[in-house]
């Protein structure tokens, strides 16, 4: 008997949420933190001698009774030799599929939050030398405006983008290009939470009067709830500040379950504001599935 990936999941109103991961992979422990001095946010993260730090590959999987949704693909199997030695990534997205009973074909939508390669790097698989759909019978989503800056290759974020992870879904039409805030279908949809980068957008889950909310590299961890522990990776560091003011105002008060994309020991949790300007993190719902294969 052989373990598969353990599947944290929980009841979202109606929908059933699981977090499926790609594993994790090494970044710069000091550029995710920016300007904070290491003698602060070492308190929080440990970083190994090479000063990296295990970031985790969180997908949501949302079932709704209707409709198979994934958030976010993960690093996927396309890097090269040389990044493979950098990130070190694991590639473990298709297994947390298996453990979680479901297969790529039965996926409805998939929604990537903006189109740098670690969030979308299993939309598609190479075949016969050819990128095509990892999740044959989906429909994709981006935002236009994401597409469009990684498509000029600046010298500030290039090597973030990988053209074969979308640009053939966007050809085929598989891929939908979104302008602005929109619901995708009933109880999920998109705003635009500008500063990692311009047109990054967060995905709001909404049933049975409960929320959450997968907000990407807005709120990377849980270790980056302060308002100025910004990433030296944002493109426009003020606006995620701002972004971040206008995230925590109704997700405090209105009990949002916040979902964090590159934290692979506390991939959710409920924030709350034990005093004006102070962030924390609230109740941290587990429940765990280990699913065993023969």
């Amino acid at each position: 008997m052989t373990s598969s990936p353990s599947i944290p999941k929980l009841t979202l109103g109606d929908f059933e949420l699981s977090i499926l991961t790609d594993g994790t992979y090494f970044l710069d422990a000091g550029s995710m933190f920016g300007v904070v001095p290491k003698s602060l946010w070492s308190k929080k993260v440990q970083a190994n001698d090479r000063n990296l730090m295990d970031c985790g590959l969180n997908s949501v999987l949302i079932r709704t009774g209707e409709k198979n949704i994934l958030i976010e693909t993960g690093i996927g199997n396309k890097l090269s030799d040389k990044l493979k030695s950098i990130y070190e990534p694991h590639e473990l997205l298709m297994d947390s599929f298996a453990a979680a009973k479901i297969t790529p074909e039965e996926i409805d939508i998939v929604i990537n939050s903006h189109l740098h390669f670690d969030h979308c790097g299993w939309n598609t698989i190479y075949k016969d030398g050819k990128p095509v759909p990892t999740f044959p019978n989906a429909k994709y989503y981006a935002q236009h405006g994401e597409w469009e800056h990684g498509r000029r290759q600046l010298e500030r974020d290039k090597i973030s983008y990988i053209s074969d992870n979308y640009d053939p879904l966007i050809e085929s039409g598989q891929m939908e290009l979104l302008n602005g805030n929109v619901e995708i279908t009933p109880g999920i949809s998109v705003v635009v939470y500008p500063g990692h980068t311009r047109h990054m957008q967060a995905v709001m889950i909404e049933s049975g009067g409960q929320t959450a909310c997968y907000i990407s590299d807005l709120i990377p961890t849980s270790s980056h709830i302060d308002l100025t522990w910004v990433m030296s990776y944002d493109v426009f560091p003020l606006d995620t500040i701002e972004s971040r003011k206008r995230y925590y105002s109704p997700a405090i008060s209105e009990r949002w379950l916040t979902i964090f994309t590159h934290d692979h020991t506390t991939p959710w949790a409920y924030l709350e504001s034990p005093k004006p300007g102070k962030i924390v993190v609230g109740e941290v719902p587990v429940i765990s599935t280990q699913i065993r294969n023969a």
